[in-house]
Order: structure tokens, then sequence, then C-alpha cells
């Protein structure tokens, strides 16, 4: 992990939960600290490579890449989800959202369960040793699952057919799951 560029894209993170959070109570701030922000992405856009430099540099092998959108170090816009791999190629992880990510008042979206699940079945086909573009994820919401609350986030292959990868996951509370998933996975032609 490259520790300067983890802390810019954890400041990033904090902006936003910031902004979410202040929402119009900024008033007459609002003008002078987006021309702040502006000055920092003009920064930002002065360092930054030209895009098919960045592009092929973000698509080198590597076991977790650090832009990814759920768990990329380097994203900003990746909520902050731990994800480990448990000795039977499941995935085990967990997270705690904040008001950025609200659906319901108080609550999760569903759109972020699914964002999260698609990732974690995908990563646990990749460590299972299969691997393959996402066909099919079923969600079924459960529960409403709570902002600011630590979530179990869980994730395994369960069979393998040709080309077809299943898998099943959920996100939860110690009082059990809000959201199950299962995912149909198909590994592309070329990669066999």
């Amino acid at each position: 992990m490259d520790e300067p560029t983890a802390a810019l894209a954890t400041a990033a993170r904090r902006v936003v939960d910031a902004v979410v959070r202040a929402g119009g109570a900024v008033g007459d701030r609002s003008a002078d600290l987006a021309e702040t922000l502006h000055a920092v992405a003009d920064e930002l856009d002065k360092l930054a490579p030209p895009l098919a430099d960045r592009m092929a540099a973000m698509w080198q092998p590597l076991d977790s890449r650090p832009h990814n959108m759920v768990t990329g170090w380097e994203n900003p816009l990746a909520p902050p989800v731990a994800i480990d791999r448990a000795e039977d190629g499941s995935v085990t992880g967990s997270m705690a959202l904040g008001l950025p990510y609200q659906g319901p008042p108080g609550h999760l979206h569903g759109g972020m369960s699914a964002l999260v699940m698609d990732h974690v079945l995908g990563l646990a086909n990749i460590w299972a040793g299969n691997s393959g573009m996402t066909a099919r994820l079923t969600l079924t919401f459960h529960r409403p699952l709570p902002l600011f609350t630590e979530l179990a986030v869980t994730g395994r292959q369960v069979a393998v057919d040709g080309r077809k990868i299943h898998s099943t996951g959920a996100i939860g509370t110690d009082d059990g799951p809000g959201v199950t998933a299962e995912g149909l996975f198909i590994t592309p032609r070329s990669s066999r």
C-alpha cells in the first residue's frame, strides 16, 4: 500500500462524509469551501498522468486492486470495507458505513448492498480458484441494515459447472442477515 496515496484517499472520503453531514448548514461558507476544493482538484489534475497511462497501470496484475470501487485503498469513493480470506477460501469482512451510503433514513442503501455483494462474491470466486464476470446477482432484503453499525460481510463459492460459477453471501448484524445474495458468474471463453 502506498501510504501517502491512501492518506489522500482517506482525506477525500472525509470531505465527502463532511459535505453530506453538513448539508445546508454550511450556509455562507459554501462558495469559499467549494473554491478551496476546486483548487485541490486542479492541483491533483496537474499531477495526474495521461489517462491511457493511468488505466494501463491500474490493470497490472494485483491480488487486490488499489482502485477497486469497494475495497480500493486509493479510491475515495470506496466505502471502508475490510475483507479477508478465510482458510476454506470463503470471504469474511466487516464495514460500518455512514451518511454518504444512506438509503432509507438511518439505513444502508440497497444499491450499496448490491455493490458490496457483487465484489465479495467475485472475490470469493477468485480466492476459490475460479473467476468470471457477473451474469446474475440476486439479492433478498430481509430487513434494513443500520448505518454507523459494524456489519458482517460473507461470501462463498458453492459450485462450479463448466463456465458457470455459483456463489452466495450475506451482509448482517449480530441479529442475523439483513441481505443475502446469490450470484452466477461466467468464466469468459478466452480465460479458459
